[in-house]
């Protein structure tokens, strides 16, 4: 048996909307951000934040991509540009001889350095400064409780309850 769908109202329709195309445009600005004044797009640089968070700056590339939310042929292609910029190399997994390692370059950190305060302002510039901080907490929230939903076990970054300390956008990475 199934269902009756649900069809959302016309509120529910009208924030729909609003929601996905401020989400895209979000993403958008932050990506021309970031090619203008780092010449990285946006996934590079979250693949370079998720390196500089994980011990010795190194995960598997299943595990990598699996955080990122990315296919392993996405992230493979990704990984390989950022090789050629010399800011990840590739290992051999120690543990098991099939996997690989995505590791972190000095100069991949420098890079993410170099480029973190200009998307930290552009994060802020377009949308924590529109927000009270009411609304910055009712995001937190929201955010929250769809990704638990989407990520029961937690395996994504940011599924957890908004902390108030530094993340991706907070302090430098290794400040």
């Amino acid at each position: 048996m199934s269902e009756a769908t649900r069809w959302l109202d016309s509120r529910e329709q009208d924030v729909w909307r609003t929601y996905i195309t401020m989400s895209s445009a979000l993403t958008d600005a932050l990506d021309r951000q970031l090619q203008g004044d780092a010449k990285m797009p946006y996934t590079y640089y979250e693949i370079l934040v998720v390196l500089s968070e994980a011990p010795e700056r190194s995960l598997r590339m299943s595990e990598l991509a699996g955080l990122r939310g990315s296919s392993r042929s996405r992230l493979s292609h990704a990984v390989s540009r950022l090789e050629e910029a010399g800011w990840v190399v590739r290992r051999e997994c120690p543990t098991d001889k099939r996997g690989q390692l995505a590791v972190l370059t000095d100069a991949g950190f420098a890079a993410l350095r170099a480029a973190a305060p200009g998307h930290v302002t552009a994060v802020r510039e377009t949308l924590f400064d529109q927000l009270t901080a009411e609304q910055v907490d009712a995001l937190g929230q929201i955010s929250a409780a769809v990704l638990r939903k989407l990520d029961p076990e937690g395996a994504l970054p940011g599924n957890r309850e908004p902390a108030h300390g530094a993340g991706a956008c907070g302090q430098p990475p290794g400040a």
